[in-house]
């Protein structure tokens, strides 16, 4: 489709707000922000679909942003607000740190592929993002220096949490994530209350695997 804008406003209403997506500020930021800006040219026709489009240079391990719907779902659920800090682990190239930019104060947009966080840092300038920082580093680690932070974003399916990012959400703090690789994964929000960590179920999801979070194949005697 070569009418980006239009099919942006079919991807919110089609997508995001059949979804039980109410929050406002948070769709008129997917309204306004152009994600095929931040979708690599190859597959730009695919870039409001309701898929997890594929982005990098197609080596392995490969990856994948989140489709509308569940990143959107997943941001709600975090119930962010305009003082927050959010670390936005395994941005790809860089959609959904500026829709949370848009929301908070501050956002850590960190990449473990050079290449994808030199696409970010691009798209997100051309997006007017200026509140966001992109950051090349392990995701798995977190970035404790910028921290602590009251959302994490883990922009992938993950058999785990390290205990690296529970340890810099803030008092109060949300993580959240999709959990598992299979067709029983579930989005996931974490709260820390006085110290200590908790998660529950919120939605059914599935993502792409995101590299670094993926347990191996173990062999079952």
């Amino acid at each position: 489709m070569s009418n980006f804008a239009a099919a942006r406003r079919m991807m919110v209403d089609g997508q995001v707000r059949t979804s039980d997506v109410t929050d406002q500020r948070l769709i008129a930021a997917m309204l306004d922000i152009p994600r095929d800006t931040f979708v690599p040219r190859a597959v730009r026709e695919l870039s409001y679909l309701d898929l997890d489009v594929p982005v990098g240079d197609g080596k392995a391990p490969p990856r994948r942003m989140l489709k509308p719907m569940t990143l959107a779902k997943l941001i709600q659920a975090a119930a962010p607000v305009e003082t927050d800090r959010v670390l936005d682990v395994g941005c790809t190239t860089g959609y959904s740190s500026a829709v949370l930019g848009r929301l908070v104060h501050t956002v850590v947009a960190l990449e473990a592929d050079s290449a994808l966080a030199a696409q970010a840092k691009a798209a997100l300038s051309e997006a007017g993002a200026r509140n966001v920082d992109v950051v090349t580093g392990t995701l798995e680690s977190g970035l404790a220096a910028k921290g602590p932070y009251d959302v994490i974003l883990i922009g992938g399916a993950v058999d785990f949490v390290p205990q690296a990012l529970f340890d810099q959400m803030a008092e109060g703090g949300r993580l959240l994530c999709v959990l598992g690789t299979g067709p029983a994964a579930k989005a996931m929000i974490y709260s820390r209350n006085h110290g200590d960590v908790s998660g529950r179920v919120i939605f059914d999801a599935s993502a792409g695997a995101l590299p670094g979070f993926i347990k191996a194949p173990s062999f079952v005697f």
